[in-house]
């Protein structure tokens, strides 16, 4: 089963991938932390996804991180939905 991935939302242009994975380490640890940049200009988009070791971890963090500040910027925190094709 693959595991589930956290969408952030909302984050400052200046987060970087270690930035938000290491704000996210609090909760437990981190597989993987990604901001998603624009292919072109290869600046930040404003959202990225965390993926945790552990599942039972994803709660933990959108209860304890959901609206909390990061980089001066109140994030949201969210189970990501499945890619879609467009």
């Amino acid at each position: 089963m693959a595991s589930q991935n956290l969408f952030i939302g909302s984050l400052a242009f200046a987060t970087s991938d270690d930035g938000l994975k290491a704000h996210f380490e609090q909760i437990g640890p981190v597989e993987s932390a990604r901001v998603i940049t624009d292919r072109e200009t290869g600046r930040s988009k404003g959202f990225g996804f965390v993926e945790f070791v552990s599942d039972e971890d994803n709660q933990k963090a959108i209860d304890q991180l959901n609206g909390k500040e990061l980089d001066g910027r109140p994030i949201n925190v969210s189970l990501a939905r499945p890619k879609t094709d467009r």
